[in-house]
């Protein structure tokens, strides 16, 4: 499955009919208007159910919020069907099952079921994390500063995305983000600047560049 990544935190660099469209989704959820949160999904192709408020503190997603005010299972089955993702923490490293358990909502813990990780395994996320935000801030410096939530590179397994789009506010372009071999693979673009493509290689240790010059 493919996906993409909503990580910019700054509204001003998003189009505001976005950004408006982000907060109606944000609103309804702490609301707990479940069929107009399914109804703005359906209907707006841009619009991720793995989005979080944008300029928000807590990262609450839809997801999140069901866990929290204990909505029906149905309703967590259908953003899942429809690209949901278990795995993805909150601003306080909570998933949607972390939630749930904490606020006594039993019916929805086998709904929302994700894998713990190991300790190896979170030490090899966190350092992917750490390796690909600095890049992405290595390759965006022409750019200006931008705000964004670093990826979080656990959910591509968890998940098991093929891989996730992260579009760069001014870049015309983006990062593909996909693992291969245990490997980090990054492969990043702006489709106005010829040649601009590089490709990149993440593991715990560090970040290689093993090719450019294409796109």
């Amino acid at each position: 499955m493919n996906s993409h990544w909503s990580g910019i935190t700054d509204p001003e660099k998003l189009h505001s009919g976005f950004v408006d469209l982000v907060d109606q989704l944000a609103d309804q959820s702490r609301d707990g208007n479940w069929d107009a949160i399914l109804q703005l999904l359906g209907t707006h192709a841009n619009l991720s159910p793995n989005q979080w408020r944008i300029g928000g503190t807590s990262w609450f997603t839809p997801l999140h919020q069901t866990a929290w005010l204990g909505a029906p299972v149905e309703v967590v089955d259908e953003l899942i069907n429809q690209g949901a993702w278990c795995s993805l923490r909150n601003a306080d490293g909570d998933r949607a099952i972390d939630i749930a358990r904490s606020r006594g909502h039993s019916h929805l813990l086998d709904a929302l079921h994700v894998r713990d990780l190991n300790e190896p395994e979170r030490e090899k996320f966190q350092a992917w994390d750490q390796h690909l935000a600095d890049l992405i801030v290595q390759r965006t410096k022409s750019l200006g500063p931008v705000n964004f939530r670093p990826v979080p590179t656990e959910v591509i397994t968890l998940e098991e995305l093929e891989s996730l789009w992260f579009g760069y506010p001014g870049m015309y372009g983006g990062f593909l983000i996909s693992i291969h071999r245990d490997r980090l693979f990054i492969e990043s673009w702006s489709r106005v600047v010829g040649g601009s493509g590089q490709a990149h290689v993440i593991t715990k240790g560090g970040c290689v560049l093993v090719e450019e010059g294409f796109v």
